[in-house]
């Protein structure tokens, strides 16, 4: 037994690996949104139960259960430009505005050695969209001043593409199956990809029921994404994401606490704003912020009771979050049986319910 309490190095990354056949890695979503199959996990025993369809769900849900969702809206982040006094390819993944500062943007460059201070980048015909370097960062980080005329986002309609995993190899013919159904707040550079799964007939389904829906924001960024390179996790850094949430939610949210009612976070984008707000006030409270939380096992969650998510990557910050929600035994024994049964994985794979009684 470890000093720390487990009965492996909760602080290696290799605890957090598992092997996975590239078949199983979905490249397409499920025809319709509710039928991606779904995979039940008792977060305290391991008792694992498949269902055939997402929609399922619903027998798992009860009246007075909150649902809580991320409802950022995917904007086409992904830009294909040239180095204007060199013609050199560059391509520019939009992370997000800084705040305070319009149109200056944190991007992840793909030829990051040939962006430096004062380099200008040119996307579409006739510098329809230039940005200019104003900072260098770490790891292929930039941060942009972008010039154009008209509307930002409508520019970006016309230039950008959605920004897909790496994983996936084709692009899609339809765009809004990379966002959820309740997409609202533009901002976002990755889906909330546990929303895939729902309908608005399901949402009608379940409200019928008694189950209550709530929205907050994170613009998802590289702090979701970015890969776990240190083998001592601790050392990791979690790179900052925008959230919001406002005062019908937290009172919302509030209420189902102070009744016992169940909270149960749809996604992990939308469960680290949950906890980082309660972290940061010991209760729900309109706010917004940056936040930076990174969990992993160990950490003591406080706000929510069940989870709605994806399969994750091997060694990935989103395994460690699940894992920390139950336990790594039991998280990655039901990978290995998502495995078996050939669930989906990934942003366009198959769902899990992560709950307690």
């Amino acid at each position: 037994m470890n000093t720390n309490g487990f009965d492996y190095d909760v602080f290696s990354l290799s605890s957090y690996d598992y092997d996975l056949p590239e078949e199983r890695i979905a490249q397409s979503p499920a025809e319709k949104r509710d039928e991606s199959r779904l995979l039940v996990v008792d977060r305290d025993t391991g008792e694992l139960v498949d269902e055939p369809c997402f929609r399922n769900i619903e027998r798992y849900l009860r009246p007075g259960d909150v649902l809580v969702r991320n409802n950022t809206k995917v904007i086409p982040a992904r830009l294909l430009g040239e180095k204007k006094e060199t013609h050199a390819h560059v391509e520019v993944l939009l992370l997000r505005e800084l705040e305070g500062k319009k149109d200056v943007w944190q991007c992840l460059v793909g030829n990051a050695k040939v962006v430096k201070v004062g380099t200008r980048v040119s996307f579409g015909r006739d510098d329809e969209l230039v940005a200019t370097c104003v900072e260098v960062g770490d790891e292929g980080l930039r941060i942009f001043s972008f010039q154009y005329e008209g509307l930002f986002l409508e520019v970006l309609e016309r230039l950008g593409r959605m920004p897909l995993p790496p994983y996936i190899h084709a692009q899609l013919g339809d765009n809004s199956r990379y966002q959820t159904v309740y997409a609202k707040v533009e901002g976002s550079a990755a889906a909330p990809t546990a929303g895939f799964h729902f309908t608005p007939e399901l949402f009608d389904a379940l409200r019928k029921k008694g189950v209550e829906v709530v929205d907050v924001t994170l613009h998802v960024g590289l702090g979701t994404f970015r890969p776990v390179k240190e083998d001592d996790i601790r050392k990791h850094d979690m790179h900052s994401e925008y959230y919001v949430m406002d005062e019908e939610a937290a009172k919302a949210l509030n209420q189902a606490k102070k009744e016992g009612r169940r909270i149960i976070a749809i996604g992990t984008t939308s469960t680290r704003t949950l906890e980082s707000v309660y972290q940061r006030f010991g209760r729900f409270q309109a706010t917004s912020g940056e936040t930076k939380l990174f969990i992993y096992p160990g950490f003591q969650y406080r706000a929510i009771d069940a989870l709605i998510t994806n399969f994750h990557l091997p060694k990935s910050t989103l395994l460690m979050l699940v894992s920390a929600f139950s336990s790594r035994d039991i998280i990655l024994r039901a990978y290995r049986h998502a495995v078996e049964e050939k669930y989906r994985f990934f942003s366009f794979g198959d769902a899990m319910f992560l709950k307690r009684d």
